[in-house]
């Protein structure tokens, strides 16, 4: 039977970095900037602002930004380090 994968902690380490730990005991570092770079939207965009990309929660296993979710990964893309 297959545990659910999700996110235990979160750590800024960089602009648009963060070191993620996740419930099956691995740690990733991920560049959500890169991305959001690579994939410019008016929604993500604000994110590449330390300020505001610091505000991250972890909700129901996941990283998440802003009120509504506006920028969340599915858990396994995160896992992996390859967002699509």
């Amino acid at each position: 039977m297959n545990k659910r994968l999700y996110i235990t902690g979160a750590t800024v380490v960089g602009d648009g970095v963060v070191l993620l730990q996740f419930s099956d005991a691995t740690e990733r570092i991920v560049d959500i900037g890169a991305f959001i770079r690579l994939h410019p939207h008016p929604q993500y965009n604000k994110y590449l602002d330390q300020k505001k990309f610091v505000r991250f929660k972890i909700e129901n296993g996941n990283i998440v930004w802003g009120k509504n979710w506006d920028l969340i990964f599915p858990v396994e893309q995160l896992h992996s380090g390859n967002l699509q």
